[in-house]
This record gives C-alpha cells, structure tokens and sequence, in this order.
C-alpha cells in the first residue's frame, strides 16, 4: 500500500502573529470550567494530573521523581496533549466528528495564548504553565499536525516518514519538558534538544512496537511498510496475529533501530538542571517495554508487555545511581 506522507508543517488555525489576530469565542466544549477564564486554579492542575494517572501508568510514575514544584506543569504538558490524543482516538462526544473535536482543540489552543485564558481547565494550566518556563506557543504546532495526520494517514511506508510523524507526535514533549526542567550550566536549551528530541523518538516508538496488535484493530500499522517488505511479514501475518521468526527478526532490528535513541538520550541527561532522576527512570522504564515483549516471547497481539511496580522501582533505583555517576564524572 503505497502512503504519500506529505503535510504542511504550518498550523491552519496558528495566527501569523499572535498579538494580531483576535479569534472570537468558541462554545464550550467538554472541558468547561466555572472558574474565570485568565485565572488559573489549583483545580485546573489537579484535572491535568487525574488525566495524566488515569492515562499512563509508566509516565505517571516516573513523575513521581519530579521536583514538586515542577511535577504540576509536567502534568499540564502531559494532559495538554493526551486531550487531543484522546479526541482523536477514543471519544469526539461532544462533536460531530473526531476531525472536528482535534480542529476545535487546536483553535482552542491558539486562541489561548491570544486571549490570556480559556474556558478549558487544561489549557488554563498548560497556558500558565508555557508562561512560566518560556515555552514557545509554536512548540505545539507539529503535535496538532500529527493528531489530524492521524485521522488520515494510517500506513508508512518508510522510517523517514514515521520520524515525520514523530516531528508532531513525540518530539514537542521533550522540547516542552527541557524548557520545564531548564537546564544547566554552561549548557543552553539548544545543546540539550536533541537529546530530548532522542527520547522523545525512542519512548514512542517503544508504545509502537509494543502496541502493534492494539493499533491494527484500530486500523493503523506503525511499522515501515519497507521493513514489512523486507522482512517478509505481510499485513495479512499481522490480521492473523502471526509470532514466527520473521517478526521476530523485524522487531529485534526496530529494538535496535530504537536503542539507537535510547543511547543518544541517556547523553543529555545530565544538562538539565533538574529533573534528572525522573527523566533517566522514564527511559529505563519505556526501555524495559522492549525487554517485556522479549519475556513475552514476542506476543504482541494478545499479551501488553508491561512492568510490575517493583520492577519500576528496581529501574527507578537505577536511574538514580547512573545520574549519581553523571555527577560524578562532572
């Protein structure tokens, strides 16, 4: 099946200049709050936490090493994003289609930082929190590009164009976090992205290989169509839910090709000013999905390859030694 993946970078909805451009108020939408809409709440960064533990159990727990007065503005970000995720992939209630709920997220989203304040309790949060650290409002506009990808483009025929896809999907969070955690000196934020950009790619992409037979239910196949083709394992192997030597080999070289990022992350680690442990437990915990669907024995159709809490916590004690080390050699 062949896929054109090309879209434009630019976000339809991004005004040229956000102090130029004056959006008028859209209706509410799910995500309504009483509070006023400049004001941002303690209620509104606790919706952003429900969010993010109600989501993600790796993410969640890796926070946990988080400086306290950085954790809150993590889970803005983290919930900023899982919103639009969400309205594409799990429920548009509200609208009458999921390209419709992400369009009015996006116009959400811009008209945010326009206005000074939103209606909605995630983007009031994510919008202090953007204020706070000097996150760029454009950091997002590659995410929206990807969430309305996802409502057309399901097949990639190369890696190149799956890392197009990561550009909006994956890569904004590291971005956003670096600007969160701030780093040290004598680094800059831009020494430090592409290791944030590193884990970023490497973590997603692990969700991907571990969710193979989740996404082809929902229609979409993240493995590079050339590396079906390569490796012999057809479309027709993954209805089937086939496990043979063949997708044995094509995912061992997808956990190499994604241990590549892993090593590349692990370098930049010890720039940012804070954050670190949190940040290595994160990549040792998505890491270990790798090693999961080995001990699965390569079951990724009907067995999630996941880590207990205690092995969290062995991986988490890890990360803290190997930051320890980093300190160390500084």
């Amino acid at each position: 099946m062949e896929v054109n993946y090309q879209l434009e970078t630019k976000s339809p909805f991004a005004p040229a200049s956000l102090s130029q451009q004056v959006y008028p108020l859209a209706p509410a939408s799910p995500l309504v709050s009483i509070a006023p809409v400049g004001i941002v709440s303690s209620q509104d960064y606790a919706e952003c936490r429900r969010i993010m533990h109600q989501a993600s159990k790796n993410y969640s727990f890796a926070s946990k090493y988080l400086p306290a007065e950085k954790l809150p503005h993590v889970e803005a970000l983290y919930a900023v994003m899982r919103v639009g995720d969400d309205r594409v992939d799990v429920d548009h209630q509200g609208f009458a289609s999921s390209q419709e709920a992400i369009a009015d997220w996006e116009q959400e989203y811009w008209r945010a930082f326009e206005s000074g304040g939103s209606p909605h309790p995630v983007l009031r949060a994510y919008l202090d929190t953007s204020l706070k650290f000097g996150i760029p409002a454009e950091t997002m506009a590659d995410y929206f590009r990807a969430m309305h990808a996802d409502l057309t483009i399901n097949r990639f025929r190369t890696f190149d164009d799956l890392m197009h896809y990561l550009d909006g999907s994956a890569i904004p969070v590291g971005r956003a976090m670096t600007y969160i955690l701030g780093v040290r000196q004598p680094y800059s934020v831009s020494q430090a992205t592409p290791s944030a950009d590193s884990l970023s790619i490497a973590m997603q992409l692990s969700n991907f290989w571990r969710d193979i037979g989740e996404d082809w239910q929902r229609g979409r196949v993240y493995l590079p169509l050339e590396d079906l083709e390569f490796f012999r394992y057809s479309e027709a192997d993954l209805s089937s839910g086939r496990i043979n030597g063949r997708l044995i080999e094509m995912l061992e070289f997808e956990f190499e090709r994604t241990e590549t990022y892993f090593r590349a992350a692990r370098r930049g680690v010890g720039m940012l000013a804070s954050g670190r442990v949190a940040v290595m437990s994160a990549l040792e915990i998505y890491r270990a999905i790798l090693f999961a669907i080995r001990a699965n024995d390569y079951n990724v159709f009907t067995r999630r390859a996941s880590t207990t809490k205690l092995h969290k916590l062995s991986l988490a004690t890890k990360a803290f030694f190997q930051v320890r080390q980093i300190a160390d050699l500084r």
